[in-house]
């Protein structure tokens, strides 16, 4: 599952945060006097940890804020900026944001408000379905809601830790909607009659994308709006 892939990663850095802290000293120096010889004494700096795994540390943790949440994030931008050193207390401040977002995931927060946010968007595009069936423009809305669905699956797969691409001439090629239904069944993230449908679904989606208009009508596709919003308020992604 992704949240527990995502709890390892975090706590990796987390021990990775802890292991740069470990490395905490102080740095001696003698301090002299051209003067008076009297006056030359050893003298230690501020504490400090080991400059090279703090980069390490600092590196590989916004690296992964920044792919979790964005750059604008205040979680990416309070670590950015309070964890630039290479003092304890920036190791420490590092940690703490990490903590923070450990505490998200565990409690599925990140996951619930990502839900939310990705719900309403869909919501937006299936209501416009919706409304072009209403002017009987059935294709058109054949097309948006198959794609809503389509985008749907891509969602579940990244929240269950299941591969949206596969490596193609040396590039990531996105998986065919047909072959993520597949994969999620398999997975049991839904049944198998929520597979027959989603099946359903996008054959149907597919003929109204390559013109094959007299495949279906109105009230399958009116069906199919309704099925796949029902769908997706059951098996959030």
């Amino acid at each position: 599952m992704m949240k527990e892939r995502l709890l390892q990663r975090v706590d990796g850095l987390i021990q990775a945060g802890n292991a740069v802290l470990s490395t905490r000293h102080r740095d001696t120096y003698t301090v002299e006097s051209s003067w008076d010889e009297r006056l030359t004494r050893q003298d230690t700096g501020p504490e400090a940890v080991d400059d090279g795994k703090m980069k390490e540390f600092r590196t590989a943790s916004l690296s992964f804020i920044r792919k979790l949440y964005d750059e604008k994030h205040p979680y990416y931008t309070e670590f950015f900026k309070t964890a630039a050193g290479a003092y304890p207390g920036d190791v420490e401040r590092g940690l703490g944001i990490l903590q923070a977002i450990r505490e998200e995931i565990a409690g599925d927060w990140l996951f619930t408000i990502k839900s939310l946010v990705t719900a309403e968007v869909f919501t937006d595009y299936l209501e416009m379905a919706e409304y072009l069936l209403q002017e009987e423009y059935k294709d058109a809305a054949g097309v948006i809601a198959g794609s809503t669905l389509e985008e749907h699956l891509r969602q579940l797969c990244r929240k269950n830790g299941i591969p949206v691409t596969q490596k193609r001439d040396g590039k990531d090629v996105p998986l065919k909607a047909d072959r993520l239904n597949h994969e999620l069944a398999t997975a049991n993230v839904y049944s198998k009659l929520d597979h027959k449908s989603v099946t359903a679904w996008l054959d149907l989606r597919n003929n109204a994308a390559h013109g094959k208009y007299d495949e279906y009508n109105a009230e399958q596709v009116k069906g199919m709006i309704a099925g796949i919003t029902e769908f997706m308020a059951r098996v959030p992604a």
